[in-house]
């Protein structure tokens, strides 16, 4: 796993969604930083789909790595539009950036 290629997708793929610094506000997606551990459609402030507030997912790193699959398909009646990633190198590289930067 890449911290160093996780920041290179975050930016590219997920940056205009979302923010990881702490404090720092939320754009059309929610700020991420403490995502894990926490239950999904939990982050204090911003409007959630009852899709996730109800799903029932707790964010670690085997829920992400299969979301960032295909969030749609994971959690049907989310707004993330974002399609999803194939590779799995890629989702462990992003994964591993937001664990150092989210925590």
């Amino acid at each position: 796993m890449s911290e160093k290629s996780g920041a290179k997708i975050f930016k590219q793929k997920c940056s205009q969604c979302h923010t990881v610094e702490a404090g720092a506000g939320h754009k059309q997606g929610p700020n991420l930083h403490g995502i894990f551990g926490r239950q999904s459609g939990q982050a204090e402030g911003y409007s959630f789909t009852s899709a996730n507030k109800n799903s029932g997912i707790t964010w670690e790193n085997d829920t992400l790595f299969k979301y960032l699959l295909n969030p749609k398909k994971m959690i049907k009646g989310t707004k993330m539009v974002f399609a999803g990633m194939k590779k799995p190198k890629d989702r462990k590289d992003l994964i591993a950036y937001l664990k150092k930067t989210c925590a």
